[in-house]
Order: structure tokens, then C-alpha cells, then sequence
């Protein structure tokens, strides 16, 4: 998804001549593997370091066009939100000091975008979702305003043809509907590469598919979403959902998702990748192509299949075969892309050396990892450990099921040891990323770890927007320092911090968590409620969760006065509810509410999105706003 010349596809002509050209460049793929014309014998690794801007109040800053164009350093480019960045790493053969020397770059970039976004009074997060992302920060003004990305999410919308709906279960729930790809854009990655040989793709394919889970148990760093907290890596859930192109018809009949682990090993080739991804998935877009690729081979050009790329590029599995040109040698390399950024470059270097090392010794250790494990065994893997972490249990050979943490520190570290060792790592390199691993795993430290311990910790301090704050303002300060994960303290919250930033609208400090009864109900239940919950005001909603009215403590008062309150009364809260309640949305500012509550002269404002009830806010919570405002007036005059 590089290219930038793409184009929508409008119609069948332009359909039909994109098809052709990529059944072309198969083929031609096909020829030069039984040529011998891809490079083989050779170990090149690589990386793409993706990351959060974020403001001074840590949340999501659209700054990325600004600071790209100041930065002026080709390896640094945009990516789908106008509040990410990615930067492509050098690559490099894996021998000798590699790792240091990918992590030397990966610094230097870290170090370069976060003094260029702080000329924008912006800094980065490494992070696999900001905690402080919201639904607000998803409408395509925040997508970067390319033909590519508009294409795209012009093209999937098309072929789903309705909003993205999904529910997502963790410690809460999160239940979403969303209507363009900007949900893709939650999640950022250090996506690690590893060149293979064409004759032993299928192989180390495979290999890369049973390591997986295992990595990523150990690498996990996404447990919050949208305030919610989730899988202990939400980014695979998300990632499914953000781009499912599938109407329906397509679910029901059970279509697999452009982005999915795969249900199958691997055979002979990697054209057998290309090839199914071409019969399942629709061409979304299209691009300018070779003429004659064949021809190009027989002069010993080597093609770019542009068609090819484009269309693996529409298609993410989270092991995705790459093909490449560099000084016209044509190579093959697999794209881990499960690795979540952060929560610090020591520990993404780390990730990556494990990676690597399973890789390098388990292709020496194994003959055939599909006579030691099945395919459904290793994917369940993969969904544990994004849900679970560290604390997965995990299927392994011989029939074996064991805790992620105890495969990973018994059987998996003393196999990637061996691997570095086996591909000529520095013996001191290979001591200090794995050692980072060993001490996180052993630890159970992982970032998802730290993130929901520290919300844990913190209780009901604040709001819940000011938590989410303090923990990104701990993570971007411990990260920046550059500790691994495994020493760093928990977050906690802070009243030092400037809290204007959590007050701008009332969906940041609403009440959520509430009480509600149904039109039908009596009234009993609706006063009884009030005193169990010290509440003035009780919504009512339907069965749909839509607002219907309110009843207030003032209703309840007229109707003892009436004498209609009693056994021989049977009041529903139809009778007395409020049917017309004046509302808010989430995004409404909070002046403005405020404005309307006194002119209306209003107790409480229910809060609702699209019609159905998601907070309240009253005249409680207001007060407290007020007072957090003016703390925040009075330091700052100091």
C-alpha cells in the first residue's frame, strides 16, 4: 500500500485489464522461481517503526503532514491518520551487529521525530493504541487527505456496504458502529521483516505461523481501546473489523476477512498465498502496471509486479509474503506484523531478536513443523495470546498444553539463543535483547500488564479521561527515558496536571455508568432507585436503549402530594415522565452545556449518540468542573 498512484476501481475495462495484468505477473512470478532468478542463501533483516503524535494534554495530535514536511528524512512517511507516522528502517543482512545496529536507527529515529513534533508542541507515543484515542479522533478529517487512503476507504465501504459493526469483550465490553477505515489508524506496529529463500518459503512460512502466538504473548501492548479495556492486544480484534470488506450475505456464507491468520499450512510455494488471495478477495484498487513482465525476465529485467504488490498490499494477513526488487535482485521476505509499538525501542529491538532467533533456530531444529503441531492448534494460539498475553496457555509438540510464559522462558528463549548464535549475532548482543525479553516475561511485565495495573491502581481518581492522560503522560516520560518495560514503575495519577484539557466536552466527564428504567415500569421502582443510587434524575429508555424521557425527584414529589402513591396505585413512569427531555451529544462543549442548563434552568442533561442514551451529566458534576477550571485558572496565573 506504498504506491500512491492507485486508483479507485470504477469500472469493469479497468477491472478487467488490472486482472489481466495481475494473472500476468503470477505467472511470471512462477518463472522466476523455476528459473532460479530470486535471490537465495541470503538472511536480510528489517523493520518499520510506526508511532502516535499526541499534544501537550497527550491526546492524538493531526500534526503528521506538518511534521513530515519539516523533517525532510525519506525513511519518515505518513501513514492512514493524520496522527501517525512511520519511519522505514535500513536493511540490513543478519549477522554480527545487526540488532545493535537496528536498534542504533531505530533510536536516531525516535530521537529525530520526537525534537521535530516538538517544534509543533507535539511529542510520540510508542505505543499499540493510544489510550486517549476516542471515536472523536476517527471522522476521515482526521485520515491524511491522499488519493490512496480515499480510494480505499471509498472501495471497502462500497463493498461492504453498510457501517462497520462489531463487539469487542475484555475486562469491559466495547460494542462499536463506525462508517470508513479510520479505525485502522488505532493501531500502530514495529512490523519486522526476514528474507528467506524461494525453495524454503513454505517452510519458514509455516515457522513464522507457529512462532507467532508465542512472540506476541510476550510482546503485548494494546489493552485499552476507546476507554475500554480489552484484549490484552486489541490491535488484532480492531484490525479485523476496521477493514471487513465482507456485505452480509459475504459473513453469513462464511468469507474470510481481508485481514486474517490464515487457515492452512503452507505447501510448496508462496505463490500459493498470491494465488488464493487473488480468487477470494475483490480488486479494491488499481494501478499502473508492466507491460510485459515475461518479456522483462527474458532480458533479465527484473519486473516490480506492481499488480501483485498492490493487491497483497489490499490483503492483510498478519504473516504477509513480500516480494521485492533492489538493484534489479529480485528476494522474498515474510512481514511479521504482530508486534505492537513500544513500549520502548530496547524493547521492540528485543521482540524483533526473539523473532529472529526462533526463526533462524527452529528452521535448523525442524524438519516439518506440520508433523508437530496442527494448523487449528497454532491459531488458537494466536487468539489466546492476543487476548490473554503472557497469561495464555498455549498448544505445543507432543501433544503438550503449557502457560505462554513457561514455553517461552523454558523451551522458546534457549531456541532463539541458539538461532542467533547459529546466524553469528555478537554473543553480547544476543545476551542483552533476550535478556530483556527473559526479564519481561519473568516478570509478566509485559505493556499491557503495565497499563491495566496502573488504571488499577489509580481506582477512581479523576475522571476517567484524566487516568487515561496520566497513563500516556507515564508512558511517553518512562519511555523517553529509554528503561525496558520490566523496570518501569506503575503510572499514577497526578493532580498537577493542567485538566482544562478534560473538561471540553461533556462526553469527556459524563457519567456512564447508569441506572435507568423502562416506560412500563411503576413508579415505585424508579423512587426506589433514586434512594439506593442518591440520584435526582433516572432515564427511561426503551428496549432498544433509545431515550424516551426522564423522571425527576421533583415528579415523584407532586404525585405523594396528589395522594396517588401507595398499594391501592399502581403509576407507571409513562404517566409521569418527562417525554421530551432536553439532550447533549458527547462532542457538545461543555460551555455550551452549561449555557443550557442555566437558561433552561436544568437539574441534569442526558447524553445521547444517535438517539440512544450513553451518559448524563448534572448539576453535580458540573460543580466539580467548575472547580477543576478554576485550579487550573489559579496555577497557571502562579
Amino acid at each position: 500500500m506504498g504506491e500512491q498512484n492507485v486508483q479507485l476501481n470504477k469500472d469493469e475495462t479497468t477491472h478487467q485489464a488490472f486482472m489481466k495484468s495481475l494473472l500476468g505477473e503470477v505467472h511470471a512470478l512462477e518463472e522466476m522461481l523455476r528459473s532460479g532468478m530470486i535471490e537465495s542463501g541470503v538472511h536480510r533483516i528489517g523493520a518499520e517503526q510506526e508511532m502516535f503524535l499526541i499534544d501537550r494534554a497527550h491526546k492524538p495530535a493531526t500534526r503528521a503532514l506538518e511534521i513530515l514536511e519539516v523533517i525532510d528524512d525519506p525513511r519518515f512517511t505518513h501513514e492512514l491518520g493524520l496522527f501517525n507516522m512511520e519511519a522505514n528502517l535500513a536493511p540490513l543482512e543478519l549477522g554480527g551487529d545487526c540488532l545493535r545496529r537496528l536498534e542504533a536507527e531505530t533510536q536516531e529515529i525516535y530521537r529525530r521525530a520526537r525534537e521535530t513534533a516538538a517544534r509543533f508542541d507535539c511529542d510520540i507515543a510508542l505505543v499499540g493504541i493510544l489510550p486517549t484515542l476516542t471515536k472523536a479522533n476517527l471522522g476521515l478529517d482526521s485520515m491524511v487527505p491522499t488519493p490512496r487512503y480515499h480510494a480505499l476507504n471509498d472501495a471497502i465501504c462500497a463493498l461492504r456496504g453498510k457501517d462497520f459493526e462489531f463487539t469487542i469483550n475484555g475486562i469491559d465490553q466495547l460494542s462499536m458502529k463506525h462508517n470508513n477505515v479510520m479505525l485502522e489508524a488505532c493501531n500502530t506496529s514495529f512490523q519486522v521483516h526476514f528474507q528467506v529463500s524461494p525453495e524454503n518459503f513454505a517452510k519458514n512460512y509455516n515457522i513464522a505461523q507457529t512462532i507467532t502466538a508465542p512472540l506476541l504473548a510476550a510482546a503485548v501492548n494494546s489493552p485499552i481501546l476507546l476507554g475500554k479495556r480489552l484484549w490484552h492486544e486489541t490491535r488484532i480484534a480492531v484490525f479485523e473489523y476496521s477493514i471487513d470488506t465482507r456485505s452480509k450475505a459475504f459473513q453469513e456464507r462464511g468469507l474470510k476477512p481481508r485481514v486474517h491468520f490464515g487457515d492452512r499450512w503452507l505447501e510448496d510455494s508462496v505463490t500459493e498465498i498470491f494465488k488464493e488471495d487473488i480468487a477470494r478477495f475483490r480488486i479494491v484498487l488499481t494501478t499502473d502496471t508492466e507491460e510485459d513482465p515475461l518479456g522483462m525476465i527474458e532480458q533479465g529485467i527484473m519486473p516490480s509486479l506492481n499488480a501483485l504488490r498492490l493487491h497483497n498490499g489490499t490483503v492483510y494477513r498478519w504473516n504477509r509474503p513480500c516480494y521485492g526488487v533492489h538493484d534489479n535482485v529480485a528476494h522474498l521476505r515474510i512481514e511479521n506484523r504482530v508486534i505492537p509499538s513500544g513500549p520502548t525501542v530496547l524493547d521492540e529491538i528485543a521482540n524483533a531478536a526473539f523473532f529472529y532467533g526462533m526463526m533462524a533456530g527452529m528452521t535448523e531444529e525442524v524438519k516439518d513443523i506440520r508433523e508437530l503441531l496442527t494448523f487449528g492448534e497454532v491459531k488458537s494460539n494466536f487468539l489466546a495470546a492476543a487476548r490473554e498475553g503472557i497469561r495464555a496457555q498455549m498448544n505445543w509438540f507432543n501433544d503438550t498444553h503449557l502457560p505462554a510464559k513457561e514455553l517461552v522462558l523454558e523451551q522458546l528463549l534457549p531456541l532463539a539463543r541458539e538461532g542467533l548464535q547459529q546466524a553469528g549475532i555478537d554473543a553480547d548482543d544476543i545476551d542483552c535483547y533476550l535478556g530483556v525479553l527473559h526479564d519481561r516475561v519473568s516478570m509478566r511485565r509485559t505493556g499491557a500488564r503495565w497499563a491495566l495495573e496502573s488504571l488499577e491502581m489509580m481506582e477512581d481518581a479523576g475522571t476517567a479521561d484524566q487516568r487515561l492522560r496520566c497513563l500516556v503522560s507515564s508512558m511517553v516520560e518512562q519511555q523517553s527515558v529509554g528503561k525496558p518495560i520490566c523496570e518501569w514503575e506503575l503510572a499514577e495519577f497526578s493532580a498537577d496536571q493542567d485538566w482544562r484539557e478534560s473538561y471540553r466536552t461533556v462526553g469527556q466527564f459524563m457519567t456512564e455508568d447508569l441506572f435507568t428504567v423502562r416506560p412500563d415500569d411503576i413508579v415505585d421502582f424508579a423512587a426506589t432507585l433514586m434512594d439506593w443510587r442518591h440520584v435526582r434524575h433516572v432515564p427511561v429508555e426503551n428496549d432498544s436503549g433509545r431515550l424516551v424521557g426522564l423522571v425527576s425527584h421533583r415528579a415523584l414529589l407532586r404525585l405523594v402530594a396528589q395522594g396517588r402513591v401507595g398499594r391501592e396505585h399502581k403509576v407507571t413512569v409513562a404517566e409521569i415522565m418527562n417525554r421530551q427531555p432536553i439532550t447533549v451529544r458527547p462532542e457538545t462543549p461543555t460551555v455550551e452545556a452549561i449555557r443550557m442548563m442555566r437558561q433552561q434552568r436544568l437539574a441534569c442533561l442526558p447524553v445521547t449518540h444517535e438517539g440512544r442514551l450513553v451518559g448524563i451529566v448534572t448539576e453535580h458534576d458540573l460543580i466539580i468542573v467548575a472547580s477543576r477550571l478554576l485550579e487550573a485558572q489559579l496555577d497557571n496565573s502562579e
